[in-house]
């Protein structure tokens, strides 16, 4: 092998001799190589926020990383029993949401100690391979609000969003922040539907808004912009960009990318090196994890003097200059 490894070099000449010992040619045996993903979502893969971590997933499954397998609508009394099939099954990373399952979540990963887990989850990491992420695109969601204020006729704002959790609650205090900016004046209606996916209760309580006088919609669940496309106001987009679907209807979007959290995720699996931490911070405009979502339709609509306004603000957060404040606690109309 000596002098095989000096022409072809180390690495090859080890694979081969891998290959070799277990009767695999090479090819077989970079094939098992292949990292074993598994990932389980309470909701259809085509919800906002699944979406993005399944995405990502998907790109590396097509380069070649990973064998990935997944479940849609599992329910969170079923979450746990899934949990464990996966693990028992030689998944090697975990992915998903133990926002409503978080104790059952934590006790399969402590009975699976050399199985990594990613999950989103309001809570901190449990060592030694229980990480947790979210999607910490609150200075998105303050760009995006200050488009919103300067699109705004009536000055009314409506917003609706799923539950009043944190990673909810972030990402409109920071969008309220940017719009009342640019336009002091701007009062919010606030509504929670108590679902991660329901588009009729959602463009119900859209409805209710304009009908009092809202012109632009924040739209952090399905079927606001929906409701906003009908009676021809404005909505701005949260985490996915649907303004091909909404041209006329969808501003600007605060848009989350997982792929920085996922790649990272794989390379410390694939090293061996991975332990519990917070990939929150991957989620941020510096790693990539999140932008403004281009203005596209509404490029030559926005007011100028927005435009720069939001360009600015974007390279002072870029380059650490302004930060984004992060107020977890539930938000409140303003609109009397």
């Amino acid at each position: 092998m000596t002098s095989r490894r000096i022409f072809t070099g180390h690495l090859f000449s080890t694979s081969l001799a891998l290959s070799a010992m277990i009767g695999l040619a090479p090819g077989a045996a970079m094939a098992q190589a292949k990292t074993k993903v598994a990932a389980i979502y309470t909701v259809p893969y085509e919800q906002q926020w699944v979406s993005r971590i399944h995405k990502a997933l998907k790109a590396a499954e097509a380069r070649g990383e990973i064998e990935y397998k997944s479940s849609e609508n599992v329910t969170n009394a079923d979450y746990e029993r899934v949990m464990r099939e996966y693990a028992t099954g030689g998944n090697q990373l975990i992915v998903g949401e133990a926002f409503a399952v978080e104790a059952a979540a934590r006790k399969v990963a402590k009975d699976f100690p050399k199985t990594s887990f990613l999950l989103g989850s309001s809570g901190k990491p449990q060592a030694p391979n229980f990480s947790v992420f979210d999607n910490y695109i609150q200075e998105p969601a303050y760009l995006s609000g200050m488009v919103a204020g300067g699109m705004t006729k009536t000055n009314k704002i409506g917003m609706v969003g799923g539950f009043p959790i944190p990673e909810v609650n972030r990402l409109m205090h920071a969008f309220m922040a940017g719009a009342k900016e640019v336009n002091p004046k701007v009062e919010f209606t606030v509504s929670f539907i108590n679902s991660w996916f329901d588009p009729p209760k959602a463009k119900e309580a859209t409805f209710a808004m304009i009908d009092k006088g809202a012109d632009v919609l924040y739209a952090e669940r399905f079927g606001v912009s929906d409701a906003a496309k009908e009676k021809g106001k404005l909505a701005i987009g949260n985490v996915i960009n649907t303004q091909d679907k909404y041209p006329d209807t969808v501003v600007a979007s605060a848009l989350w990318h997982m792929e920085p959290s996922i790649d990272r995720a794989l390379k410390l699996v694939k090293d061996g090196k991975f332990t519990a931490e917070d990939y929150g911070p991957y989620s941020m405009m510096k790693h990539k994890g999140s932008e403004l979502a281009p203005l596209g339709t509404f490029e030559k609509k926005v007011p100028a003097d927005i435009v720069a306004k939001v360009k600015a603000r974007e390279a002072e957060i870029l380059a650490g200059k302004f930060t984004v404040k992060v107020d977890d606690s539930q938000p409140k109309s303003t609109a009397k």
